[in-house]
């Protein structure tokens, strides 16, 4: 699983829960990363927004690990106005300056401006193949896939980092966007035999979307 942390956890059953249900073991049982794992992680989605907010983390998580930032996640959504692309989009200097000296977030010129530029892009590309949900999807795998937890990319990451790049998008590269894929469902990267895994894989069934064949 290389989305927390991109290490290579085990895909075996957490010792906490191996009593009660089988799971994924990388959350290792804190509480907050067990509701993330169990509520978020790998659940399918098609909302521009979250799907944004998601890539502008991954690239804030660069060198640290998801935990870090899923604990600061609400400070980056106050940030940030709620990743709003369009309001994201109208940021300039002055609140570049305000983020730098935000002690909520992660202060890292070169990631806040990132997110600054990945929303204009992401304009530009909704503009262009009308949204972004259905220009990331047409990246994904094949629903039946064997999980990959222990990958740090794969070629359809490879491919979705080369075409975001091609557009003037940064901090996307492989690694950060499989973890993307992982997270928002793209892939259903749970254990087999995680209680999880085969929600994930109904809410892949029944997500459309727009522009991507069911």
């Amino acid at each position: 699983m290389s989305d927390p942390d991109r290490g290579q956890p085990g895909a075996k059953d957490s010792p906490r829960h191996a009593a009660s249900r089988p799971t994924c073991a990388w959350h290792g049982g804190d509480p907050l990363y067990e509701a993330y794992h169990d509520a978020e992680w790998g659940r399918p989605t098609a909302d521009d927004r979250r799907l944004f907010e998601k890539l502008c983390l991954e690239g804030f998580q660069a060198g640290l690990s998801w935990l870090t930032i899923l604990r600061k996640r609400e400070n980056f959504r106050a940030a940030f106005a709620g990743f709003d692309v369009a309001q994201v989009a109208r940021f300039d200097e002055s609140d570049v300056d305000r983020l730098l000296g935000d002690a909520g977030i992660v202060r890292h010129r070169g990631k806040i401006e990132s997110t600054i530029n990945n929303a204009r892009r992401t304009l530009e590309l909704i503009e262009s193949e009308g949204s972004l949900a259905g220009f990331i999807w047409r990246f994904a795998p094949p629903a039946d896939r064997a999980p990959s937890p222990h990958l740090a990319h794969t070629p359809e990451s490879a491919a979705l980092s080369k075409a975001l790049r091609q557009r003037g998008f940064s901090f996307v590269g492989p690694t950060t966007v499989y973890a993307f894929m992982q997270a928002m469902g793209l892939v259903n990267d749970h254990a087999e035999g995680c209680a999880v895994r085969e929600a994930c894989a109904r809410e892949r069934a029944e997500v459309k979307a727009p522009g991507r064949g069911q």
